[in-house]
């Protein structure tokens, strides 16, 4: 019996240690808005991780700062230049934990107003797009935790 205690004492510490081993990755994630709604796109099958799942305009944060990453992203899922789109809010970084794939993505926000809203072209890495309201979001599979980013540059009415 203590011997069982002790291999299971060893088991959960080796689980912690490899919890604490996810790999960290920077990304941003961008909420492009227009007449009171946010624009959400589901990821292609094409795509690394999420495939199916709803999002906002993403990807990895490489540039110098995490504003100009945003603005390449929106130039490359959404065909908007720099003059297509006004930042509104640039909100805290959120840390989200996937054990599933040993990633804790660090999640830069971002809140974009979109001029044209028909310049828009979605590319490879989206299937589809829809105009929602902000508290619609949970309507959706979404990638982990995007009601919570959202959260960070928009603030949520609660619904009934």
């Amino acid at each position: 019996m203590v011997r069982q205690a002790h291999h299971e004492r060893l088991l959960n510490a080796s689980l912690k240690g490899f919890i604490n081993l996810l790999t960290k990755k920077k990304v941003v994630t961008c909420f492009l808005e227009s007449g009171n709604k946010i624009l959400i796109l589901r990821r292609s099958g094409k795509v690394g991780t999420y495939q199916g799942r709803w999002a906002g305009v993403s990807g990895y944060l490489e540039k110098p700062t995490a504003e100009e990453q945003a603005l390449t992203e929106i130039k490359e899922e959404t065909g908007l230049s720099n003059e297509d789109v006004q930042l509104i809010k640039k909100g805290e970084p959120l840390h989200i934990k996937d054990e599933n794939i040993g990633t804790e993505w660090i999640v830069h926000p971002f809140l974009f107003h979109v001029k044209d809203p028909g310049k828009i072209k979605i590319d490879w890495e989206h299937k589809e797009m829809k105009w929602i309201k902000p508290e619609e979001i949970i309507n959706y599979e979404t990638v982990p935790m995007l009601k919570e980013t959202l959260g960070r540059v928009i603030e949520l009415k609660e619904t009934k």
